[in-house]
């Protein structure tokens, strides 16, 4: 008993000394960013147990591995230019050392208990930089919660903007007292306040191949596939963004897996004008060699068996578009649906070629450089679809380009003008259809 209410006695002044410190460490520090140079430990407290960073000095991201959601809130401080993010306390079970090389925006990081029941990271930054999302992702395909942040490029009038824009409400932490009130599970910061114009952009869904466990193909035991076309995508996405003409959703923006049938399912929640998966192929070595680039559509033979699915009475629902097709005949649904994959199809072929004829001017192209096959990423019936293959890694001077930042660079240019062209004739060709008042 009596070492018991020692250790009480003890682990009581540890925590007025920390409570202290800490209200030092705020009065000298002014704007509260600092942090303990360790993170306290916790043991009834969620669990971070990894964090990593990706992108590019245009668009970097960080995640946060978490074993359960949290709330959180996040804003922009400048002079020196940083990004904070405070949530409830947090045991910080992260590698050693971890936060202090930095990518992209970031040039460094830093996380720690900032006063009790709350948590902050810091980034300091490489320069302005915009919140563009935050947000907290559940459990999924075997991944654990994660936090997630985006930060892109931004100049200093547009900087200073968005801290004038900022809310700054105060973060009130959670703690394992009862008598505080609870925080919601998932924040997400909006760039500014008031309600959103409706964005009638374009939607263009880009989709890396493979992902987690799927490596795709690989080349010796380093380069795998899922890599190289995550680079190639984010790379295009990045590039697409930069002219504002179009809305880009990701099917994967990390190393995560996802299912064939849930990247079709993204594009058609997200109404796409478009859809491109992003692939690189291999040949065993008892079939030969292979090289260039090839775009595939979706096959006529397979269509029409999808059209036949949808056609089903289970399928009807929504099927097109979002029209509700199961008061309709059969027969006419199996027109209605046959119709818009007609559509789709011509569409998908028109941007094919187009999107062949840029690219041939960039990288070398297979010999039959336009292909169809029953890819089931292609099969949404409402969504014009291509799958590209931008070479083979069994080829050695394919590997040698899929590899390079400047032959990425320069492909990446070569499908962004094939996207601006084929939206500028399908939107002439709209204008040309109507009728004359």
């Amino acid at each position: 008993m009596t070492s018991r209410a020692n250790r009480h006695v003890l682990l009581g002044c540890a925590l007025l000394c920390a409570a202290a410190f800490l209200c030092c460490r705020f009065a000298l520090g002014g704007s509260g960013e600092d942090l303990p140079s360790k993170p306290a430990a916790a043991s009834n407290f969620p669990v971070a147990s990894d964090a990593r960073l990706a992108g590019d000095g245009k668009q970097t991201r960080f995640i946060l591995d978490l074993d359960q959601p949290i709330s959180f809130h996040a804003f922009p401080l400048a002079d020196p230019y940083r990004v904070i993010v405070d949530f409830a306390q947090v045991s910080f079970r992260l590698p050693p050392g971890i936060g202090t090389a930095g990518r992209g925006l970031i040039r460094a990081f830093r996380y720690g208990l900032v006063m009790p029941g709350g948590s902050r990271i810091v980034f300091d930054l490489t320069g302005p930089a915009r919140i563009a999302n935050a947000s907290v992702l559940e459990a999924a395909n075997g991944q654990p919660p994660r936090l997630v942040l985006e930060l892109e490029e931004t100049d200093r009038a547009a900087f200073v903007q968005s801290l004038a824009a900022e809310s700054r409400s105060e973060f009130r932490p959670a703690t394992a007292d009862a008598r505080q009130p609870a925080a919601p599970v998932v924040a997400k910061v909006e760039s500014a306040p008031g309600p959103a114009a409706p964005d009638l952009r374009p939607v263009i869904v880009i989709d890396p191949g493979h992902g987690g466990p799927d490596n795709g193909t690989q080349s010796g035991s380093e380069i795998m596939e899922k890599n190289l076309v995550l680079d190639f995508a984010l790379a295009l996405r990045d590039r697409i963004e930069k002219t504002g003409k179009y809305r880009i959703v990701m099917t994967r923006s990390d190393d995560t897996f996802v299912p064939l049938d849930d990247r079709v399912r993204i594009a058609r929640n997200q109404s796409a004008a478009l859809f491109v998966s992003i692939h690189a192929d291999a040949l065993p070595r008892r079939e030969g060699d292979a090289q260039g680039a090839t775009i595939y559509t979706l096959s006529d033979r397979a269509s029409d068996a999808e059209a036949e699915r949808l056609a089903e009475a289970e399928n009807k629902a929504d099927a097109i578009g979002g029209v509700n097709l199961t008061e309709e005949p059969t027969e006419v649904a199996d027109i209605l649906i046959d119709l818009a994959q007609r559509e789709t199809r011509t569409f998908s072929n028109r941007f094919a070629r187009i999107l062949m004829g840029e690219m041939k001017t960039t990288t070398r192209m297979h010999k039959h450089p336009l292909k169809s096959a029953g890819f089931r990423v292609l099969k949404a019936p409402d969504v014009p679809s291509v799958l590209v293959e931008l070479g083979y890694v069994s080829n050695k001077e394919d590997l040698e380009h899929l590899v390079s930042e400047s032959w990425r660079s320069r492909t990446v240019g070569s499908v962004a003008h094939a996207i601006d062209a084929f939206f500028a004739k399908r939107l002439a060709t709209a204008g040309q259809a109507e009728p004359k008042r």
